[in-house]
């Protein structure tokens, strides 16, 4: 696993190699190159719970699966899409599929916003060879479109509706992502997380306690969230 602590930015085909995914460094940046395709919760409620295989030309194109809904409409002509922009959605919703759905459809790369339970990554990604990537803060949507090519397919549209239907898009210089998670499970977020968890007192000396007036609130400042 690489150790160095200099942050790179990488470009990276959606169909990765493991060699390619061994190289990277939690904190990177990464571009993406190939075909991406959209999964959110009714997508993961089809595959999962009720067994439906994804489309062929899904896994057979891709290694990467986009939890996101595409800000697009049909195009002028029948089968085409307008797609402006490629917003993501928090992936700690999916716990409870992920690890089936890295099972069933072989992806590598989930990419998302926020992030997934450091144990999400140790338990279920690190036995598929799979990482996270995460967005760059809130309202990349437009940036992130940037990198679309084109609308390949749109799969079960009329079944989920298009936010929710799997929609397969060509990508070039797709980004900028961040590497949140690597291939032995280390997080970036819980990482940095602790680093701000050891100041927390510190920031905390001299003032007074809080005056509490709603059921289970707490004083006690390791309880808090970042």
């Amino acid at each position: 696993m690489a150790t160095s602590k200099k942050f790179e930015k990488i470009r990276l085909n959606t169909s990765p190699k493991p060699a390619d995914l061994q190289k990277l460094n939690i904190g990177d940046i990464v571009y993406l190159d190939g075909v991406v395709y959209t999964g959110r919760e009714g997508v993961y409620k089809k595959v999962v719970d009720d067994k439906c295989p994804l489309p062929d030309d899904v896994v057979k194109a891709s290694a990467a699966s986009f939890h996101c809904s595409p800000a697009a409409a049909p195009g002028d002509r029948e089968g085409e899409y307008n797609l402006g922009a490629v917003t993501a959605t928090a992936s700690f919703r999916f716990t409870k599929w992920i690890d089936k759905f890295l099972e069933v459809s072989d992806a590598k790369l989930i990419i998302g916003k926020g992030g997934m339970a450091p144990e999400d990554y140790r338990n279920y990604f690190v036995p598929r060879g799979a990482i996270y990537l995460t967005t760059v803060g809130y309202g990349t949507g437009a940036l992130l479109g940037r990198g679309v090519k084109k609308v390949r397919n749109v799969h079960w549209a009329d079944e989920l509706g298009l936010a929710q239907a799997i929609w397969v898009i060509e990508v070039e210089n797709f980004g900028p992502f961040i590497v949140e998670s690597n291939l032995a499970g280390e997080s970036l977020f819980e990482r940095e997380n602790s680093k701000i968890a050891e100041g927390l007192p510190k920031i905390y000396e001299g003032t007074r306690p809080a005056v509490l007036k709603r059921f289970g609130e707490t004083d006690d400042r390791s309880d808090e969230l970042i």
